[in-house]
């Protein structure tokens, strides 16, 4: 059964986006609103991993090479965060990527779930989603209001 596979790549993601996250708001933590904000959504991450512990147990995990996408994405450009208006604005973009992989994942995740007619972890993959769907509008709002200042106004 390749859900495993997926299973992975949900708990590998939310990890790397929750971490992401905290690194993000902490280095900006001169913009109050994307330090309490990131703070907080990375809290959603953790409930998700939380309870997709559960279904590790049941199912189990496995690493293929689409689980470390999420450490790639995380490396790449999210260890550490970039200054300015300009940096804020791409550290928001590297977030919006890596939620959008997690999104997707809990898209596949409930599919999967409804085949086997599995309640619990068609309720998680249907919450994990909402939650991560708030994320990404969030982040798509913050890129929005940090656009113009970043890419019109002269430092």
């Amino acid at each position: 059964m390749h859900l495993v596979t997926y299973i992975g790549l949900a708990h590998h993601s939310e990890q790397t986006l929750a971490e992401s996250l905290r690194v993000i708001g902490d280095g900006h933590a001169s913009q109050p609103d994307v330090l309490h904000t990131c703070h907080t959504l990375a809290g959603f991450s953790d409930g998700h991993l939380a309870r997709l512990a559960p279904i590790v147990a049941r199912y189990g995990e496995q690493g293929h090479g689409e689980v470390e996408e999420p450490e790639r994405l995380h490396a790449a450009g999210l260890a550490q965060v970039r200054s300015g208006p300009v940096g804020l604005l791409r550290d928001l973009q590297d977030l919006h990527v890596l939620a959008t992989l997690v999104l997707t994942t809990w898209t596949v995740i409930n599919q999967a779930a409804q085949g086997l007619r599995d309640h619990e972890l068609l309720t998680l993959a249907g919450e994990a989603g909402g939650e991560t769907s708030r994320q990404l509008s969030w982040l798509n709002t913050r890129m929005k209001t940090a656009a113009p200042q970043a890419l019109i106004v002269a430092t």
